[in-house]
């Protein structure tokens, strides 16, 4: 997905220089894509129609987005023989870079950590005990640390690729956010599952993660398209073959860690694509993308802070 800039668009006789396109719909035949556009216009919503590589695209203006989700989802309602509305994340454009931003990070702080990797791996990793006893904020921190630079590498290959993928189809924003919640989680069901004596650290779990989400998301817009049957279940067939071939392995691979990752994903992309699409717009986005940069913060210090007794 990609916004689009037009010199010029004549809105009712008023010129507006560069406004801001965003793609809702794509893959469309030229007979939906015509019949969604006589519903924007209907509502009075501004359009355009794009012919794409893949089928007909729909773009509007961002600030109609909600209008737009309204009335075709209206539609939609009325008409159950309709292919149901599902619009994409409000554009950022710096989302095609995104996941690199996050693998940049990940070699600053492991090159902040340098020498000292044994006391930030006590400190901050996931150890299963500690995070039984309460200290939650190992499920965030460990995802941020690296046992050695070839660990390193292949989560930031990976995260790059994926995390990219995942804030291409929920937004930079709710992308992030939804990754970081399955890292978190497949931490702590881990951890469950040890109890004691084990400690991970390393993104892989979140990578992971944002494997599963990317399997849900597409099983789930297949499901929905009559005649696809057998087929819409590749994309999960798919998402186990990555955690079969990247996941496992010999050495100190934490297969169970990345298992409960990719679980997660699958859990949180189906429910945010099941409720979750209101948070798609600009204001949700920055919204989940400030939460999760805090929750981030709040776990780095919090062991600074002490116990507090």
């Amino acid at each position: 997905m990609q916004a689009i800039a037009e010199k010029t668009c004549d809105l009712g006789g008023l010129g507006f220089k560069w406004a801001m396109l965003i793609l809702i719909y794509s893959e469309l035949s030229a007979k939906g894509a015509e019949g969604y556009g006589l519903i924007l216009s209907s509502a009075g919503i501004f359009h355009k129609l794009r012919k794409g590589h893949s089928g007909w695209e729909i773009w509007i203006q961002e600030e109609d987005l909600d209008r737009a989700t309204f009335h075709i989802k209206k539609y939609a309602e009325e008409n159950p023989a309709a292919r149901k509305f599902e619009p994409h994340a409000s554009p950022d454009k710096f989302q095609w870079i995104t996941g690199a931003w996050a693998s940049v990070l990940l070699a600053a702080i492991y090159l902040a950590v340098g020498e000292n990797r044994a006391f930030f791996n006590t400190l901050f990793g996931a150890s299963a005990r500690e995070i039984l006893n309460g200290e939650l904020y190992r499920t965030v921190t460990a995802l941020l640390l690296h046992a050695d630079a070839s660990h390193l590498l292949g989560n930031m290959a990976a995260m790059a690729l994926f995390g990219t993928a995942v804030c291409s189809i929920n937004g930079t924003g709710g992308g992030w956010f939804l990754i970081l919640m399955t890292g978190i989680s497949g931490n702590y069901f881990n951890a469950v599952l040890h109890q004691a004596h084990h400690t991970a650290v390393g993104a892989s779990t979140a990578v992971f993660g944002a494997v599963g989400m990317l399997a849900a998301h597409q099983f789930g817009r297949k499901l929905k398209r009559p005649g696809r049957g057998f087929k819409a279940w590749l994309p999960l067939a798919g998402g186990l073959g990555l955690l079969a071939m990247m996941g496992t392995g010999e050495g100190r691979v934490d297969i169970t860690a990345h298992l409960f990752g990719f679980i997660s994903g699958l859990v949180f992309q189906g429910l945010f694509d099941f409720q979750g699409r209101k948070f798609t717009g600009p204001r949700a986005q920055w919204v989940l993308m400030v939460f999760a940069g805090a929750l981030v913060l709040l776990s780095c210090v919090r062991p600074l802070l002490g116990s507090g007794d």
